[in-house]
């Protein structure tokens, strides 16, 4: 049985585990939805935020009583208030009816801060974090989202994404770091470190989970639970390393890959479960399912012959704790099990220890109930200046002719079907699970137009429609702000059959370009959509991603000049829905003569544009040549900005593996560092280079592979080669 070095917890697990039944272990693995328990099962269907949800204590005691339930989850975005009462029933009608006093422990998805809570700090979703190369912003968004969100109960985070982002026809797209394990890793493992050891939600402490192991995010048809098909030495040089950044900084739980891995359904995969991720990768916390992903064992994957059988393989698979959501045929299965000697008891005990460590180091056993004297720090100043910090940093500006900043003497005509919504700019997992009801949102929340107006003045800014006012309007402005992208989706709804930007809105560019007056465009979108064909008449291109509820004052910022855009590509902007590559693709995949003919991006990952300009000089190396393992090499770079502001730039160091035994990367990102420089300043920059850490890689068993020979460099516009010569 897995230990951990606290004696008193450990202790406490084997006391407990000597009294449970068979009925409450299975009850501590079970994880049900709160609708089995409330009096107004519909909750989340209707539209008002300030919905009272009440627990159902009869049908709770029922449930607890026969079933044990150790887990509830989900949510919708109701009052601080609304959501302590319903914690505190929850909790109490538990510890009244728990034999031994074992809390309950609730899950919820808060994904870009706490989404589901009415009056929360909104911030932009992963794929802007991933854009502002700045380590500070995953850990203010931790930060905001423990201090805003502890208190109420909601102990157990679903949340950080590490799945990279491989493709953008997938509906998740916008919940990654990006496509680069590097900033996944680093980035993610610092929102788990200070979510969990945050000090100023003490006496509570929230559990995080990366999701989704392993490969969710590259289906091969682009399909949300889709199968992929990935090999193992790809497996483990692009998916596995943030996951392990994760574990390595002491992550209590992991969530498991909806869909299949070369053939086999993960939540049934013991390679996966316990090979990879206990053996391997040495994860001792606890391992859950997504939603209805044993069920779907047997309804979708056709692997297990019945709902008995999908629990047998999940569990011998692996999994801890069961999110079923809205059955208990979990336990009756689970039991039925264990009585016929399929499971035993000791593997049982495997997962309940595992459960049982989590909440005696949340410290759920001590402070079981929420407390409702700090909700002044739900949504304050403080809290939304730091989302509104990460916003301005994220929005990438890909093009400009000059055209931007406007000047504040401008005329300003708006348009675009994202252009006077709210909705978009925040996307899926903001006050419900996925809605486009406008009423939802805050009425300080400013839109993109709403924005402008405030940043230039009413006089100065007026919206268009549709073509014709587009065409009608367009003689009395300076420059014409064309909004495109996507309104809100989640999962499975944001599948794609086609990456390109629909055709209407395509057809609304063209019409504002036709007028002669200079468009800038701004994609508000949670993933890039192919607008090739528009880019060029273009005179800027801001990619705004989905910047939160301060995105639209962040927007409107940057294009008036207040705000110098810093934000860099976190992937690949295609220049084709046909090629839709990752810039970190092997050499094989995409040959240089190719790629100059049908270019696989618009915008390269790593690439921005800033209002001043930066220019890069002076790379020199401490030797060209490493002569051991331990030997270390460090790269220095002078940026000085050559512009007349000042302004961030985030330094991007890659490198390439000249000639390998396996086919590498062309540009893998190894470091980054973002600085404000001031006009006319120079600062230098530093990059340390070891061997076992950077120019190492992984064969299909997971052996790190080192070999002698050259490398490059790449910094800015620059390049330099180095070996690797071993004595």
């Amino acid at each position: 049985m897995e230990k951990s070095s606290d004696e008193a917890v450990e202790k406490k697990i084997d006391d407990l585990l000597s009294q449970m039944t068979i009925e409450e272990k299975i009850g501590q693995m079970t994880q049900l939805n709160n609708s089995a328990i409330v009096t107004n099962s519909n909750w989340g269907a209707g539209t008002d935020l300030r919905i009272e949800i009440k627990v159902d204590t009869a049908k709770l005691g029922t449930i607890l009583r026969k079933y044990h339930v150790g887990s509830f989850i989900n949510g919708i975005a109701v009052s601080p208030q609304t959501w302590y009462q319903f914690y505190k029933d929850l909790q109490e009608v538990n510890m009244k009816t728990s034999r031994l006093k074992i809390p309950i422990i609730y899950g919820i998805d808060h994904m870009h801060g706490p989404n589901y809570l009415d009056g929360g700090t909104i911030f932009p979703h992963a794929i802007n974090t991933a854009a502002t190369y700045n380590n500070q912003f995953p850990a203010d968004m931790a930060h905001v989202t423990a201090i805003e969100t502890a208190d109420l109960g909601h102990q157990w985070l679903f949340a950080p994404v590490l799945d990279v982002a491989r493709t953008p026809l997938w509906g998740r797209f916008y919940e990654t770091l990006g496509e680069s394990p590097y900033v996944s890793g680093t980035m993610g493992s610092i929102f788990v470190k200070t979510v969990q050891s945050d000090p100023d939600i003490a006496p509570y402490k929230i559990a995080a989970t990366a999701k989704h192991f392993l490969t969710y995010s590259e289906p091969k048809y682009g399909w949300d639970r889709g199968a992929a098909d990935i090999s193992e030495q790809s497996l483990y040089e692009f998916h596995v390393p943030s996951f392990k950044a994760a574990i390595d900084a002491g992550i209590k739980s992991v969530m498991i890959n909806s869909g299949e891995l070369n053939g086999e359904p993960v939540h049934s995969s013991y390679r996966v479960l316990t090979k990879l991720l206990r053996d391997e990768l040495h994860f001792k916390g606890v391992v859950v399912t997504d939603w209805e992903d044993i069920i779907r064992l047997y309804r979708n994957h056709k692997t297990a012959a019945n709902e008995k059988d999908a629990t047998y393989q999940a569990i011998a698979a692996g999994i801890d704790v069961a999110m079923t959501p809205y059955t208990t045929d979990f336990c009756e299965h689970l039991k039925a099990l264990v009585t016929e000697g399929k499971i035993t008891q000791e593997r049982i005990d495997l997962s309940v220890s595992r459960i049982l460590r989590m909440k005696l180091e949340l410290g759920l056993f001590e402070n079981p109930f929420p407390r409702n004297d700090r909700f002044n720090r739900i949504g304050s100043l403080e809290n939304r200046a730091k989302a509104l910090a990460v916003a301005r940093e994220s929005i990438v500006l890909m093009k400009n002719e000059g055209v931007l900043p406007l000047s504040s003497e401008k005329n300003i005509l708006v348009a675009g079907p994202v252009a006077n919504l709210k909705n978009p700019l925040t996307g899926g997992w903001t006050l419900r699970w996925q809605t486009n009801d406008e009423t939802l949102f805050p009425k300080s929340m400013l839109t993109l137009f709403t924005a402008l107006q405030k940043e230039f003045s009413p006089e100065k800014v007026s919206l268009a429609t549709n073509a014709n006012e587009i065409k009608s309007k367009a003689s009395k402005a300076s420059a014409i702000v064309v909004a495109v992208g996507e309104m809100a989706y989640a999962e499975g709804f944001g599948s794609i059959q086609d990456i390109s930007l629909p055709e209407d809105q395509v057809e609304l560019v063209k019409a504002a370009q036709a007028t002669g007056k200079p468009v800038i465009l701004v994609m508000i979108s949670g993933r890039p959509r192919v607008i090739t064909k528009i880019y060029k008449d273009c005179k800027a291109v801001l990619f705004a991603g989905l910047p939160g509820f301060e995105g639209g004052q962040a927007i409107a910022e940057i294009i008036s000049g207040k705000t110098n855009p810093s934000a860099k590509m976190s992937f690949n902007f295609p220049y084709s829905v046909n090629r839709l590559i990752p810039h970190n693709h092997k050499t094989s995949e995409v040959t240089l003569a190719h790629e100059i003919d049908n270019p696989i991006a618009l915008v390269p990952f790593g690439f921005g544009l800033s209002y001043t300009t930066f220019e890069y000089s002076n790379l020199k190396l401490s030797d060209t040549t490493l002569t051991s393992e331990q030997s270390e090499i460090k790269a220095t770079v002078t940026v000085k900005n050559t512009g007349k502001r000042e302004g961030k730039e985030a330094v991007l160091w890659f490198l390439f593996d000249e000639v390998a035994s396996l086919s590498r990367p062309v540009r893998d990102l190894k470091y980054y560092e973002k600085a404000l420089i001031k006009p006319g300043e120079s600062q230098e920059f530093s990059f340390t280079i070891r061997p076992d850490t950077h120019l190492s890689f992984p064969n299909n068993v997971n052996e790190k592979i080192l070999e002698d020979g050259y490398f490059t460099l790449m910094v800015g516009n620059l390049k330099i080669r180095f070996k690797l010569m071993r004595k």
